[in-house]
């Protein structure tokens, strides 16, 4: 079984705005069931699309199967059986050695910017980047699929 152990953070946009970035991926993603055990996500991105399952998070942990699909069947099935779906411009990010993947949210999530970092264990010790705020690990409001149905701009 595939695990997925991720830790998520919110982003200080003043530090963010003056961090000098790579060219952001434009995500389109669509969930297919949104139940709090289970989630089933199809995401589109410029070069890809891929099928992911994920099962209920404990900690920081939860299974997670991921499934690279063409890009014109991720695209049929957004359009055909997605629930409901967010977009986001992803800028991967190196520091001190781990891949930082940082999300400036749009449509109705606009002005929201979420950091995750995947780990090889939940003990794993990091250093956070000084644009870092807090940690939102395991608060349910900030998952992608919560995201979709109560988007941050009606709070």
């Amino acid at each position: 079984m595939g695990v997925e152990i991720e830790r998520k953070y919110l982003v200080n946009r003043d530090k963010w705005n003056i961090v000098e970035k790579p060219k952001g991926n434009l995500f389109r993603q669509g969930y297919l069931v949104t139940d709090p055990t289970k989630t089933i996500r199809v995401r589109l991105t410029d070069s890809a699309g891929f099928l992911t399952i994920k099962g209920l998070s404990v900690g920081a942990t939860r299974p997670e199967f991921e499934y690279e699909i063409p890009q014109d069947e991720a695209s049929q099935l957004l359009d055909t059986f997605s629930v409901t779906d967010l977009k986001k411009i992803r800028y991967e990010i190196l520091f001190n050695g781990k891949l930082w993947e940082v999300d400036e949210f749009l449509g109705d999530n606009l002005g929201l910017i979420v950091a995750e970092i995947e780990l090889k264990s939940e003990s794993e010790i990091f250093e956070l980047p000084d644009w870092i705020d807090k940690e939102v690990t395991g608060d349910e409001k900030y998952y992608n699929s919560n995201l979709s149905i109560h988007p941050f701009t009606k709070w």
